[in-house]
């Protein structure tokens, strides 16, 4: 999920920027807020229909008439914090085959003839969860509650609804026991408005991963997941390190995973302190140094202490995985960027990590300055694995007349959530074997 060059043929990402009320008179309450531009996407046919064929339809009317009864702003958190984190928990438990409105096995599609019915896309897709946070966030964003509702309060609830959504609240490692910890992150959806049916394999092995058990050679290892959004102004805002901060000191390993390249992934090994500007989810872009707090301490670079050798040399799956080295530096006393296929000299300045200048470099970037931070650099494996784009069947590329789903798209993000476990796996049991 970054913007690579365009030799890649890499698909880009996005992040957005806050919206803010209106000035207005002291003696007057607050006006709600419109939708956001990825808020609007909701209205179109695409994303109707993932929600109507995945049994997820219900979730933004049913949580309108929760927040309808809410007669305080107390009430109001409680119900955005229950209706949140259960979202979560219904896309982790279709995605894992416990959804009770599921019944077909992992990958199986629509059967031909007899109709539309409830719940026929394949269980393991991430759009569902997308598309219904986007309902529940518009209609706390345009809600107009009886009683006064501050700016600060209705951003509170848009915050903490976004966080119990995306799992960052439902993190859980047992307390004792031979466990290892294992963290993984995942995207959204992104570049809707270049095909509004994309799937991001990132999101979708996160729901996959979550809160399951991985065997490795150095013991079994329980893995949590969190996904983020695509939006520039929430990691400007410190929703990376907010969320891993805690985590980070009490995990034995942590790898942040996005759509990379076609046909490949690759362990980044390393990270630039710069962002781009490609368009977010909001339609906004960002070209700036990535901000961080103690600016003034910042590095040009970070660097992956994820087993880089071990997971490009393991059979991992359908996919070859690439040790990518090549970062986009100003040299040192020099002005023009040069691309440099071994990684930054000394005393340059990043203008592109090996994962690029987008969101999937910035997670990387703050994941690990986090780490080295915390000064875990030379005790807690972590860094960035790129997935290879998830593509539809060869008849279904046409985002104006093509499907949202088909056999291949179906089999190419299965295959990808297998390797993504499996990249986990290697990289846990060469990680412990220290």
């Amino acid at each position: 999920m970054t913007c690579l060059r365009l030799r890649t043929a890499l698909l880009g990402m996005a992040l957005l920027t806050g919206l803010s009320a209106p000035a207005t008179p002291a003696s007057a309450a607050p006006a709600a807020l419109s939708p956001t531009a990825e808020e609007q996407r909701l209205d179109r046919a695409v994303p109707q229909e993932i929600l109507a064929r995945s049994g997820f339809a219900d979730v933004a009317p049913e949580f309108t008439r929760e927040l309808a009864g809410a007669r305080s702003y107390a009430q109001a958190r409680r119900i955005v914090v229950r209706e949140g984190s259960a979202l979560w928990r219904r896309a982790v438990d279709r995605a894992q085959g416990r959804d009770p409105a599921e019944s077909r096995p992992r990958g199986a599609l629509p059967r031909k003839g007899g109709g539309e019915r409830r719940a026929d896309l394949s269980r393991d897709d991430d759009r569902p969860l997308y598309w219904a946070r986007l309902g529940m966030t518009r209609e706390v964003r345009v809600w107009e509650p009886e009683f006064a509702l501050t700016d600060t309060q209705r951003s509170a609830l848009l915050d903490q609804l976004e966080r119990a959504s995306r799992g960052q609240t439902d993190i859980r490692y047992p307390r004792k026991g031979h466990l290892r910890r294992v963290l993984l992150t995942g995207f959204d959806p992104f570049t809707l408005d270049r095909d509004i049916r994309i799937s991001n394999p990132s999101g979708a092995s996160a729901l996959a991963l979550d809160g399951t058990v991985i065997e490795t050679a150095g013991g079994p290892a329980r893995v949590e997941t969190v996904v983020f959004p695509v939006r520039w102004q929430d990691f400007a805002e410190g929703t990376v390190e907010r969320t891993l901060r805690p985590y980070l000191p009490q995990v034995d390993l942590f790898t942040t995973v996005s759509q990379g390249r076609i046909g490949r992934f690759d362990v980044e090994r390393t990270n630039g302190a710069w962002r781009g500007g490609f368009p977010d989810n909001d339609n906004v872009s960002r070209t700036e140094t990535v901000p961080v707090t103690d600016p003034a301490a910042q590095p040009q670079w970070t660097t992956t202490t994820l087993p880089y050798a071990a997971i490009t040399a393991a059979d991992t799956g359908r996919f070859p995985v690439y040790d990518h080295t090549e970062v986009t530096e100003i040299p040192a006393g020099g002005t023009d960027p040069v691309v440099r296929p071994d990684g930054p000299t000394p005393g340059s300045t990043a203008r592109a990590g090996g994962g690029g200048d987008y969101l999937s470099n910035e997670i990387a970037y703050r994941a690990t300055l986090l780490r080295d931070r915390l000064g875990l650099h030379d005790t807690l494996p972590g860094g960035h694995v790129h997935t290879p784009v998830l593509q539809f069947g060869a008849g279904n590329t046409d985002p104006a007349t093509g499907t949202v789903s088909d056999p291949e798209f179906v089999r190419n993000r299965l295959d990808i959530i297998d390797q993504v476990r499996a990249i986990v796996r290697v990289a846990a049991e060469a990680a412990f074997r220290k």
